[in-house]
């Protein structure tokens, strides 16, 4: 429907009246009255406090452990002692080391390779410190070590269902690196009182670190395997120790895989009361 002109005509006289009385701008689409009172606001309603709810008791506090990021080494070394001692348990023990905050390889690792294998066997096998595959999996001796270890215990008539398996640094150092001295003797207490707990006949010491950590030898790897030592536990007990040939040295040295050999076989003739 089209306007009609007249309309249209009486629009534009409009507009130019408006224009020449100095109206050159619309604000609103309805006139307002500038100089009126303004109206009111509408009342609100007010707005009910909350009702108070009676206290409820705390909860207890949460067992933690003890913050040691700004502890010094020595103190944390304490502390670590302090924490393996009490626990009763190999399950305690790898709850207290889940928790435990006191080394810094945790925080870079993925998991804790805390142990494989069976805690009731009679051999106890102790490495240094997982490796990428471990880490990955969160167990030791996962990885191409882990598979030679497999043969060289098959090749002695043992399993893993047979034996226990750790490693004194239950977390992997960045890149592979040895775990630095101040690492070691943070966890030492721990794999110490996993010895302890597991309560093995034989403790067999894969590589150098292990058997320097554990048994207090000086002398390299090549010098001291093959050799029986005691290993003494805290509550008095005497284990039976062999040094032996770390399997990932085995593998970068295959023609020392026949002394591997000879110190598995002095195992096997331990195990069978013939040494």
């Amino acid at each position: 429907m089209q306007d009609h002109p007249h309309d249209r005509d009486a629009l534009q006289a409009l507009l130019d009246f408006h224009v020449e009385a100095g109206v050159d701008l619309a604000l609103d689409e309805t006139p307002h009255n500038r100089f009126a009172e303004p109206a009111p606001a509408p009342s609100q309603p007010k707005a009910q406090e909350p009702r108070r709810q009676a206290p409820q008791a705390a909860p207890p506090p949460p067992r933690t452990l003890p913050k040691m990021a700004a502890a010094a080494p020595e103190d944390v070394a304490t502390m670590a002692r302090e924490l393996a001692r009490d626990a009763k348990s190999l399950e305690e023990l790898e709850g207290l080391l889940r928790e435990f905050d006191g080394c810094a390889l945790k925080f870079s690792a993925k998991n804790l390779a805390f142990a494989d294998g069976n805690p009731e066997g009679r051999v106890m096998l102790v490495g240094e410190a997982p490796g990428a595959d471990e880490d990955r999996i969160g167990k030791p001796f996962m990885g191409r070590s882990g598979q030679l270890l497999d043969r060289m215990l098959a090749a002695v008539g043992l399993d893993r269902s047979q034996v226990y398996v750790a490693n004194i640094v239950p977390w992997r150092p960045p890149g592979n690196r040895t775990p630095t001295p101040q690492e070691v003797a943070i966890c030492k207490p721990f794999i110490a009182r996993q010895i302890e707990l597991a309560g093995p006949e034989f403790l067999l010491c894969l590589g150098g670190p292990a058997a320097q950590n554990l048994l207090g030898v000086k002398d390299g790897i090549l010098r001291t395997r093959g050799r029986w030592f005691t290993y003494k536990t805290e509550d008095g007990r005497d284990v039976r120790a062999l040094p032996t040939l770390h399997p990932a040295y085995l593998l970068r040295q295959p023609l020392q895989k026949r002394l591997g050999w000879r110190d598995f076989t002095a195992l096997r003739r331990a195990l069978d009361g013939k040494d």
